[in-house]
């Protein structure tokens, strides 16, 4: 439907279902969830040597270092639900993948215990099946937290929504040239934004900064 004003020609579109789910829940969100959000600079020169070493992507790199920061602090791995925490066994992080449309998040189920090149091909796989149309809704349910790679898209930060009730959410940055100061001395480097977004009814401050601290550590040493 369209008509025709002091705007110039406007087009009513009706919203996919997808659409229509993003909005609903972004609202709740933002209204029922009281976040808290956190950001660091990461020195991403170790990080991107494995990822060549071990021909790996960034994004492989970025989720098996959110998922060992979710195993050392469990709590980032759960919920706040009727009044409740629940806590996961299973750490599967979705995966926020850009549509022409919209947007689909697949869960990687158990991302700690896979490897590098298990996760980059399941990632490969898993977008490449969300574009196509091709996710069946068993692949984009169970997830324990969410992490967007908002790099992908070359954006350098970005504040990210919970996905409620999950506990928190990460969005990822896109890597940047940057000075970094190592061993005293000021010299080029690679850095790469990241922001925590967490239900602070179950996630507080402190746990919080431990999970950054946890997930910084970890993508600076390359130890994923």
């Amino acid at each position: 439907m369209s008509s025709t004003g002091a705007k110039g020609e406007t087009r009513t579109e009706e919203p996919s279902a997808a659409e229509r789910a993003i909005a609903r829940r972004a609202a709740e969100a933002r209204a029922t969830v009281p976040d808290l959000e956190l950001s660091a600079d990461v020195d991403m020169a170790a990080s991107l040597a494995l990822g060549a070493a071990q021909g790996c992507s960034t994004a492989a790199i970025v989720l098996r270092a959110c998922a060992l920061a979710l195993r050392a602090v469990p709590r980032a791995n759960g919920a706040y639900r009727d009044g409740r925490f629940e806590l996961y066994s299973r750490i599967n992080v979705g995966f926020v993948v850009a549509t022409p449309q919209a947007y689909l998040i697949p869960t990687v189920f158990d991302a700690d215990r896979k490897t590098l090149a298990e996760l980059t091909e399941e990632l490969s796989q898993l977008e490449r099946a969300a574009l196509a149309g091709e996710l069946a809704p068993p692949a984009y349910s169970n997830a324990t937290f969410t992490l967007s790679d908002v790099g992908a898209l070359g954006v350098p930060a970005s504040t990210i929504v919970v996905n409620s009730p999950q506990a928190a959410a990460v969005s990822a940055g896109a890597i940047r040239e940057a000075p970094v100061v190592r061993d005293g001395r000021i010299e080029p480097g690679n850095l790469m934004t990241v922001t925590l977004a967490c239900d602070h009814r179950i996630l507080y401050g402190a746990h919080a900064a431990a999970f950054l601290a946890e997930l910084t550590r970890t993508l600076v040493t390359a130890s994923a």
